[in-house]
């Protein structure tokens, strides 16, 4: 059994529950209200670690010049390869989001699924938004999707640990995280349980499980964050925040499940 993030295809498939075409509505809505470079929009947009690329691929369906940048070779190779398929131009980089070196700037960066939980430290944060900042421009946009504080910090879960997803003549059903995977109080670090298992039309069942660190970041530290990787070089202030994928919902609404930073690049 191989973990999750080298399993592309059950990646893809467990997170078929999100609905990509209206999270882009809601960037390129976003884009429209806070971008400040020197053209009407932005044409050009950065997937961070971009796993399947689901957005870049379709914000790149919409016209934009997209890059995925991921540091595991399996979901490079499977979004170049659906990008193909799909007769869509997507450059696909397979770096670290802590450090890297491209040879273009965009006008929109996007950190999606929580994805930032992957940087474990604060050096760790600081040393990925000043990456980013190097290759965003004057005016641009970085727009992170964060976990809701209310997950972590109240008895009452914004989202699910647990979901069926039928499609095409396949049911993969998802556990992913629980009750008995403690935060560690010091480090904001859980280790979540992962287990996936798919059933095919003909009986074939496919079994992933995995254990998956991540990081809780609350909006307090990355704010913190930003100001560190800002103080020699410049870089981003928070433009916004939304608590869903719309124009209208607050973080602090009783309906808001995500944190949702929109980070703009000084001038």
């Amino acid at each position: 059994m191989s973990g999750i993030y080298d399993d592309p295809e059950l990646y893809q498939l467990a997170c078929a529950y999100r609905d990509i075409p209206t999270e882009a509505d809601a960037l390129l809505d976003w884009a429209g209200r806070h971008y400040g470079g020197a053209q009407a929009g932005p044409r050009s947009v950065l997937e961070l670690a971009a796993g399947p690329a689901d957005h870049a691929r379709e914000l790149a369906r919409r016209g934009l010049s997209a890059t995925a940048l991921d540091i595991n070779a399996a979901m490079c190779a499977w979004a170049l390869d659906r990008a193909a398929r799909d007769g869509l131009a997507l450059d696909v980089v397979e770096a670290d989001m802590r450090d890297f070196k491209l040879p273009a700037q965009f006008d929109l960066a996007i950190t999606m699924l929580n994805s930032a939980c992957h940087l474990f430290t604060l050096d760790d944060m600081v040393s990925h938004l000043a990456a980013v900042a190097e290759h965003v421009v004057a005016g641009g946009l970085y727009i992170m999707e964060l976990t809701h504080p209310a997950d972590y910090l109240s008895s009452a879960s914004r989202t699910s640990s647990e979901w069926t997803i039928e499609a095409d003549g396949v049911t993969a059903q998802v556990r992913w995280g629980g009750p008995l995977d403690a935060i560690d109080p010091v480090t904001q670090i859980t280790r979540e349980s992962v287990h996936i298992s798919v059933r095919k039309a003909d009986g074939t069942i496919r079994t992933v499980t995995d254990v998956v660190p991540n990081r809780f970041w609350t909006a307090t530290e990355v704010t913190a964050a930003i100001k560190l990787a800002s103080a020699s070089s410049g870089g981003f202030t928070i433009a916004a925040t939304y608590g869903d994928f719309d124009a209208t919902t607050k973080v602090d609404d009783p309906e808001a499940w995500r944190l949702i930073l929109v980070l703009r690049r000084d001038a």
